[in-house]
């Protein structure tokens, strides 16, 4: 009987044993997936601000190789300015 119960308790421990470990291998993989998930959106959100960086170094770079045409342009886009002799064209929105 004693012996019964003796392995009986081994068992016992081995299955809560296993179960722990099941646990614990089942939340990590949970976690992992979580964020790999994360990293992913970071990752994309990290490409769309590449993107816009990049359109604001060229930006810069317009900007110092000729001012002029960059400030004319800006004039043209944002203020609605025309050259003498050009007829003005209003797009509706």
């Amino acid at each position: 009987m004693r012996k019964n119960k003796k392995l009986t308790l081994k068992k016992a421990i081995i299955v809560f044993a296993s179960m722990y470990v099941g646990y614990i291998l089942v939340s990590t993989q949970i976690t992992m997936i979580k964020l790999k998930k994360e990293m992913e959106v970071k990752q994309q959100e990290l490409s769309k601000q590449q993107d816009k960086n990049q359109k604001l170094q060229d930006e810069v770079m317009k900007m110092t190789d000729s001012p002029n045409e960059y400030y004319e342009r800006l004039a043209r886009e944002r203020l609605g300015l025309v050259k003498d002799g050009e007829t003005p064209v209003i797009q509706n929105k």
